[in-house]
């Protein structure tokens, strides 16, 4: 039987306790059904799923309520996934400066490097890096968390804003409510593509994580540093150009090894992808602002190529420019 585990805390989410029970629970109903050429295949995955911790007592949530646990760590010799789900910020806005002992980070690294796969919700992606095993890694987390993320565990390779990132059975997603993007995501690993997607349908949400650029309040980036601030004035401004690494390094007077590793060191991102970020950003606001053309829009942002733009905007952003600019302007 697959095994899921729930890591439970103090402070802990509630609506990710029980949101990631709740979802698993849906994989195992039976009158839950695909239709494919009108024949129904009902989908039965059971997995076993434990609310536990390292000494397996109830924990206080985020709200200042009693939640109860089933085990302790300790007595669980197997599991196939383990999620984290995130935390109710302190005042500064901010996951508690130490959520995990000892034995919990040293139970988390024993199981990883047995196969278990490690999941992190918004903040509860700090746990994983309490535990070391985000060291060298590709990760994400919220996108106000980002800069924190980094400073506390400095060997991660944090990216900016990602929806969710699988980096060898290291499975990390931005946003309080992102547990339903990684617990469809395990669902999917452990069970299947169709269960995923049926359990997705069925549960009236999304399967694909989307960037969370579509929520980064415009300038949030640019308020926190200077740097950036003129960096990104150089990418817009450079309209109809084409614009690359060496082309940023010379706008701000810089080698192109200082542009790298100052990038890196802010937003966890090359040259390249932070240009196209930028552009594909711009994009957006063109795509709800203006008539023009997705192949105007291509252009006019230095993208000789239209299917180039296109391709490079459904990476980022999880959807085409046309379907982004319907979805957009049907809210």
């Amino acid at each position: 039987m697959t095994t899921i585990v729930i890591l439970c805390i103090n402070n802990a989410l509630p609506s990710g306790l029980m949101g990631i029970n709740d979802l698993l629970a849906l994989s195992g109903l039976h009158f839950v059904q695909k239709s494919e050429d009108k024949a129904l295949s009902k989908i039965e995955w059971n997995p076993k799923v434990i609310f536990a911790n390292q000494d397996g007592r109830s924990i206080t949530d985020g709200h200042g309520r009693i939640f109860e646990v089933d085990s302790d760590l300790d007595s669980i010799r197997h599991c196939d996934a383990v999620l984290v789900p995130g935390f109710i910020p302190n005042e500064q806005g901010h996951p508690p400066l130490a959520m995990t002992d000892s034995k919990t980070q040293s139970w988390l690294r024993t199981h990883y490097e047995q196969g278990t796969l490690m999941c992190g919700s918004c903040s509860g992606v700090f746990v994983l890096g309490e535990a070391g095993i985000l060291n060298n890694r590709r990760c994400t987390t919220t996108w106000w968390l980002h800069d924190e993320l980094k400073q506390r565990f400095p060997k991660t390779n944090a990216v900016w804003a990602s929806g969710l990132i699988d980096d060898n059975g290291i499975i990390t997603a931005g946003g309080p409510l992102s547990w339903v993007n990684i617990t469809l995501h395990i669902v999917k690993r452990l069970a299947g593509t169709e269960t995923a997607e049926v359990v997705a349908d069925f549960s009236v949400v999304d399967a694909i994580p989307k960037s969370q650029n579509l929520y980064v309040p415009e300038g949030y980036q640019a308020s926190k540093s200077p740097f950036l601030a003129k960096a990104e004035y150089a990418v817009r401004k450079a309209h109809y150009q084409t614009m690359s690494a060496p082309d940023l390094a010379k706008v701000m007077a810089i080698s192109e090894r200082t542009l790298n590793r100052k990038l890196k060191d802010l937003t966890g991102e090359t040259p390249k992808a932070f240009i196209d970020g930028i552009r594909v950003s711009h994009a957006c606001t063109l795509l709800l602002t203006t008539n023009k053309s997705v192949k105007e829009i291509a252009f006019s942002l230095g993208y000789s190529d239209d299917g180039v733009f296109r391709r490079l905007f459904k990476q980022k952003m999880k959807m085409a420019p046309s379907v982004y600019q319907q979805q957009r302007n049907n809210h």
